[in-house]
């Protein structure tokens, strides 16, 4: 069994994407280590859909199914003037670097955030990424610290406990507050974002109240860094380079949500690659249903069409 890894570390979101205060890297590295004894080989610097793609897997390197956890990490950004300055990061990419880089180690490595230390800190969203985010970044030395949610706090995501710990470690909450625009300090690197304050109208499509806008509200946040955590969409790679592989209209792969099983024989798929962003637990599941029906696959040979509707 081989697994493949984009990253030059194994572990995927486990390890890149939740801060350490959270889950422990040690945690982790000890089930690949578990892994590894009983015989899982584990690949990395290796992007399926480009390194190698599917159907190379099935054949010169002699794979007999091929199961695809890509998660959906391309982030999803608020579209506003401004976001190409420096300090307006994703979430991911700012996750990232903490974790891989050994920002959560600090003195031990050096320090690649120096630029919150002492400094006025944002994330815009509200959900549990969003505040791994700025409690990451309160960590990491950040003055002050805000969560900008355009919506109320009964309407924010995130589980009612981080958001009381965020709290309890000096982190401000401003909801009903939306950032229109990144403001520059004339050197490139971002001063403040320019905010409007919100009211909530009738419920949209996800059942929570509309936000809209206040006109004549406008006013600045002072921010050297900003993080956007307004949610994510699937990375197109794998989907696009493998014939056969049917998905839905916002690009996920389409699987069985009992066996796993795709459009495509001998390929199964699970995790946020399916559901969307969803939890560590749910993707956990898709692949232990993924596990059983790749055995009876290989056990039987055969390909049964039960639809691959999630």
């Amino acid at each position: 069994m081989h697994v493949f890894e984009a990253l030059h570390e194994i572990g995927g979101v486990l390890v890149y994407g939740i801060p350490e205060f959270r889950l422990p890297k040690q945690v982790i590295r000890e089930q690949i280590d578990a892994m590894r004894a009983m015989g899982v080989e584990f690949e990395t610097n290796v992007v399926v859909g480009k390194t190698v793609s599917v159907d190379e897997l099935f054949g010169a390197e002699g794979c007999d199914a091929v199961f695809i956890a890509t998660g959906v990490g391309l982030p999803v950004f608020l579209n506003i003037p401004g976001e190409h300055f420096n300090g307006v990061y994703s979430a991911n990419e700012f996750l990232t670097r903490i974790n891989l880089m050994h920002a959560y180690e600090f003195p031990r490595y050096d320090e690649p955030m120096l630029e919150l230390r002492g400094k006025h800190v944002a994330v815009i969203g509200g959900g549990n990424t969003a505040l791994d985010a700025i409690r990451s970044a309160r960590r990491l030395g950040a003055e002050k610290a805000y969560v900008l949610y355009r919506r109320s706090e009964a309407e924010m995501p995130a589980r009612a406990e981080e958001v009381k710990h965020a709290k309890q470690e000096g982190i401000e909450f401003r909801v009903l507050t939306n950032p229109v625009e990144f403001l520059e300090d004339g050197g490139g690197w971002m001063r403040a974002a320019r905010c409007v304050r919100m009211e909530l109208g009738e419920p949209d499509a996800s059942g929570r109240r509309r936000p809209i806008a206040i006109a004549g509200s406008e006013f600045e946040v002072p921010l050297s860094v900003a993080i956007i955590a307004v949610g994510t969409s699937a990375n197109p790679l794998v989907q696009s380079t493998t014939p056969g592989l049917q998905t839905n209209k916002r690009g996920y792969i389409e699987a069985n949500a009992e066996s796993q099983r795709t459009s495509r024989e001998g390929v199964f798929a699970g995790g946020d690659i399916v559901t969307g962003s969803a939890t560590v637990i749910l993707a956990m599941g898709a692949g232990r249903r993924a596990a059983k029906s790749i055995h009876e696959y290989l056990c039987t040979g055969k390909w049964k069409n039960d639809g691959c509707a999630s």
